[in-house]
């Protein structure tokens, strides 16, 4: 795909920061759907919401949320709120939708866009075809619509 069709770093930021806010509100509904039943069954006086922080199935609930999210829009139109709020959408290296697969390996390989300190999405600064880390290492590729 030409590099016209790529979308630079500040348009993918934008979509990220939109996206951002709605994992946001979709994770402080999950947290209320766990702790409003529990404060209710156990009593608030008795439920301690710190206890949660250790549980590691309250954990890995919380951590399904972006994943879900993200990976559901990605391969059902390959376009999350964001992205369709910047007119990006992502597609496999060859043009075509994303698997379920192809959606959990972007998903995986951002986190480590991320844990790099935010390098692998600045790597698109560099990038000849202006292609972030994870665009790389999943085979996939945002471009503008």
């Amino acid at each position: 795909m030409p590099e016209a069709n790529t979308p630079g770093l500040l348009r993918r930021v934008a979509a990220m920061l939109y996206d951002g806010l709605l994992i946001l509100a979709l994770l402080f509904v999950a947290m209320a759907m766990v702790v409003i039943p529990m404060g209710i069954i156990l009593g608030w006086e008795n439920f301690d919401t710190a206890s949660l922080r250790h549980n590691p199935l309250y954990i890995a609930y919380l951590l399904a949320v972006p994943l879900l999210f993200l990976t559901w829009f990605w391969t059902h139109g390959g376009q999350t709120l964001g992205m369709r709020a910047w007119r990006l959408r992502v597609v496999r290296a060859d043009g075509g939708a994303l698997t379920l697969r192809d959606g959990l390996v972007r998903y995986l390989a951002a986190l480590l866009s991320w844990a790099a300190l935010g390098l692998g999405f600045l790597w698109v600064l560099v990038d000849r075809e202006r292609l972030a880390w994870h665009d790389r290492l999943s085979g996939t590729r945002l471009v503008k619509i």
